[in-house]
């Protein structure tokens, strides 16, 4: 995988693993740059608009769950790629972390071989979905999906959902009716590269319906999910 000319910021208040980071990425051949708190984080990001965002959750300041949340709604960062580093490894956790925005979470003490994986998986994800092209706005009754502009509307009225929720429903969305493995939810929404938990999907199914105010999605027990209006 080309790695020339994509960026990554990594923040974290221990300098040991922002330096251990830091050297296993740029061997890589990655573009580095370092902010030791959440602060600093926000600042930096705006500043050299990197690629990648890799956050430790615990930090001064912000956490990385402030940092990532602010990022968030920002246009600018709306697809900036972004890793919590964390040592709890608990499920709600995870989940509260991918509501927030995370595309994937990495425990700590850190492999550094295992996160540099999980970094190039992350690019090799996106890279695919730009060959293959941007999706088109999905229609759906009267449920109206924009990828490009990342904006749910319900009887047009704008419904606000976490990219992970996003992500999920335009893929449910994209095929009205067909039932969707939970194994197939899990790759193509997370990657088959991060590790999630059983309920992870159940979490963000409620959260859908819930937000859209809909009954949208079927669960078919035993084998997955499918989009129903």
């Amino acid at each position: 995988m080309d790695t020339k000319g994509k960026k990554i910021l990594i923040a974290d208040d221990e300098p040991d693993i922002l330096e251990i980071i830091q050297y296993n990425l740029q061997a890589e051949g990655y573009t580095v740059y370092t902010a030791k708190d959440g602060d600093e984080a926000l600042q930096r990001a705006k500043q050299v608009n990197p690629d990648l965002i890799i956050l430790d959750i615990m930090m001064p300041r912000k956490t990385g769950t402030e940092v990532c949340s602010i990022l968030r709604t920002q246009p600018a960062f709306k697809d900036t790629l972004i890793i919590f580093l964390t040592a709890l490894n608990d499920e709600s956790s995870q989940v509260r972390g991918f509501d927030t925005g995370a595309d994937d979470y990495v425990n700590k003490p850190i492999s550094p071989k295992l996160l540099l994986s999980r970094v190039n998986a992350l690019f090799r994800r996106v890279g695919k979905k730009e060959e293959g092209g941007s999706n088109g706005i999905l229609t759906v009754g009267n449920v109206v999906i924009d990828p490009v502009k990342f904006i749910v509307e319900v009887d047009d009225n704008e419904v606000s959902l976490a990219k992970k929720e996003f992500e999920l429903l335009y893929l449910l969305a994209s095929r009205p009716g067909r039932v969707f493995l939970r194994n197939e939810i899990l790759n193509q929404v997370w990657g088959n590269d991060v590790i999630v938990g059983d309920r992870t999907i159940d979490v963000h199914i409620r959260k859908i319906r819930q937000k859209l105010g809909l009954d949208c999605i079927t669960t078919v027990k035993g084998v997955g999910y499918k989009f129903d209006l």
